[in-house]
């Protein structure tokens, strides 16, 4: 399989300040199309989105920040990055874009913190889609004790000294090493997901990121899922590693106006590894009425 992705000629850099700090968007598609927000995962940025710009773009303005500390965006270390501030961090995101509501898409980490939006600003999400996000519930137990470690490391000023030198490019390239071999993810990008944790100066925010992050669930996400009253589209590589299946098909349950798509032969990166699939379960999302 090629490990070509696919471009479009319209995508255009934009740089707006969040918070006091520099966040970088790219934008595609006609700019009075119906906006649809893409939020990237942990340890990704907007590339993550490659495969599904294009075909989204076609009819809608598209919109795949690199959130802050990823990819080109500033790495802030005078800033909180706990839950909370982070979701409440997305609608000032959108009042510097100038955008009332959005169609909003999330994976992984981007799925956890769109949920959360979704239901403490409702009237601000016109529809919603998770792919392989914790969103409800967790990850399984020894990713879960790997997270708690490195925000253990994060909140002590000695173990995070150490633990910036810890090798989080390998780390990473273990994670995306298949994708890669599969041509599901191009060496570039793979490249540019390591390189931005590389410096001393990047793992030093990353431990300062965990250091606010907490593995443990947040029961008012999943007490709230009836809540959720948009359109909402579930999409799930069912070889997840990382996160149960048993996610997405309790978010399918309770969500009342759901629907999942549960995609074979794909795992966590599911947009990577099924792009058409992902692509025909975001449009069908898109085409229904709200």
């Amino acid at each position: 399989m090629s490990t070509t992705r696919p471009t479009t000629q319209q995508t255009r850099a934009r740089t707006v300040t969040v918070d006091g700090a520099r966040v970088v968007c790219w934008e595609s598609g006609p700019d009075h199309g119906e906006p649809v927000l893409l939020l990237h995962g942990y340890p990704a940025d907007h590339h993550s989105w490659d495969h599904q710009v294009p075909a989204l773009s076609r009819t809608h303005r598209v919109i795949a920040p690199d959130l802050l500390g990823w990819g080109d965006s500033e790495q802030p270390h005078h800033l909180a990055f706990d839950y909370d501030t982070e979701v409440a961090r997305i609608g000032r995101l959108l009042d510097a874009l100038g955008v009332d509501a959005v169609n909003l898409v999330g994976h992984d980490y981007g799925g956890f913190l769109s949920l959360g939006f979704t239901q403490t600003h409702p009237d601000r999400v016109r529809r919603l889609a998770l792919l392989n996000s914790r969103s409800q519930a967790t990850f399984v137990p020894h990713w879960r004790a790997l997270f708690t470690a490195f925000t253990v490391a994060g909140r002590t000023p000695v173990l995070r000294s150490l633990a910036a030198r810890l090798p989080f490019g390998s780390l990473h390239r273990i994670a995306f090493g298949p994708l890669v071999e599969a041509g599901h993810v191009d060496r570039e990008v793979m490249d540019g997901y390591l390189d931005h944790v590389r410096p001393l100066e990047s793992r030093r925010w990353l431990l300062h990121f965990f250091g606010h992050y907490r593995t443990a669930a947040r029961p008012e996400l999943r007490s709230r899922l009836g809540q959720v009253t948009c359109p909402t589209a579930v999409i799930w590589g069912r070889g997840d590693r990382y996160l149960s299946p048993a996610i997405a098909r309790e978010l399918a349950a309770e969500v009342p106006h759901a629907e999942l798509t549960m995609v074979d032969d794909a795992g966590h990166w599911v947009m990577d590894e099924r792009p058409a699939e992902v692509n025909t379960a975001l449009e069908r999302l898109l085409s229904r009425e709200v």
